[in-house]
């Protein structure tokens, strides 16, 4: 089993929010200017020192307020899940974040770019991007869409399909990636379709089927994950997490390893650096509780 550490909350200047932490991580992405980490419930990026010196601070993605209470926020929320650095390509000529919502609502099928500069810092303002024609062309593949991560590698965007209690049906999504950022480039509607759907069986703990909720990409080509298996039918309610691991799958999807944490943390957000033959790892989590703050941990595998 793999033992996480906690390294901090995921604190911040409260001057510029409601509330002084982010509360439901769901994906992260490590630049050398800081630690970049999406909410689900939010329509912030938060942005960390990288030596956890001090709390963090908000960028805002979209225009608007969300609503006050749980149902009300969950219902207008981006529902920002998949965070990964695209290459350079037109209107960034340094890069840029990708943020994607998860596709499970109409109103969730948005994302946001934010512009890296040439030392890899954000160059704001960020700009919102419609992301239905990544969306559409594969809801009928799915009883639900649920997206919970992404990564670039190997000339491709891969989206991460999340199972859950109803739907058995984790899934890796792969498109050309030149088609992806000439559609990001153009605004355009017209949907791109995959090039392939690679469905992978995770497991399941106590019968809950185990469901992707991010991954990033590895030197080597493989990828790595994190999975939770939440006691849940369906891509909006939440439920308790009966157990939660990390894994390495293929190019090809082939699952080539999977351990479970020992305490079930409902991680939500992966990065992983190699060191010889050790991943050293950083991960945040969601409580699916407004009142408790979101946690950075870090562990450490055999790749």
């Amino acid at each position: 089993m793999i033992k996480l550490d906690k390294l901090r909350d995921l604190d911040i200047d409260a001057s510029h929010s409601r509330r002084s932490y982010v509360s439901a991580a769901s994906g992260l992405v490590c630049l050398d200017a800081g630690l970049c980490v999406i909410a689900d419930d939010d329509l912030h990026l938060g942005v960390f020192p990288v030596d956890n010196s001090g709390p963090g601070h908000l960028v805002r993605l979209f225009e608007g307020v969300l609503p006050a209470s749980s149902a009300g926020r969950k219902s207008k929320k981006p529902d920002l899940e998949a965070l990964t650095v695209i290459p350079p390509c037109a209107g960034f000529s340094f890069g840029a974040l990708l943020a994607i919502g998860s596709g499970s609502r109409p109103n969730r099928k948005r994302g946001a770019l934010l512009g890296l500069d040439r030392s890899g810092a954000l160059a704001v303002p960020p700009k919102s991007v419609d992301l239905s024609f990544l969306f559409d062309p594969i809801e009928g593949e799915f009883a639900q869409l649920n997206i919970e991560g992404a990564v670039v590698t190997r000339g491709e965007l891969r989206l991460f399909q999340r199972a859950n209690r109803r739907q058995n049906d984790s899934a890796i999504i792969r498109y050309s990636l030149a088609s992806v950022l000439d559609a990001l480039e153009k605004d355009q509607s017209e949907r791109v379709v995959p090039i392939a759907i690679q469905h992978v069986d995770l497991g399941a703990v106590r019968g809950v089927p185990l469901g992707f909720t991010d991954a990033a990409s590895l030197p080597n080509g493989n990828m790595i994950f994190s999975a939770v298996a939440e006691s849940t039918d369906d891509a909006y309610l939440d439920g308790p997490c009966l157990g939660a691991g990390i894994g390495i799958i293929g190019d090809g999807g082939n699952l080539l390893s999977f351990d479970f944490l020992a305490i079930p943390h409902k991680i939500e957000g992966i990065h992983a650096s190699q060191r010889g033959d050790l991943l050293d790892l950083l991960l945040v989590t969601d409580a699916d509780n407004a009142d408790v703050p979101a946690g950075l941990f870090s562990g450490r595998i055999r790749r």
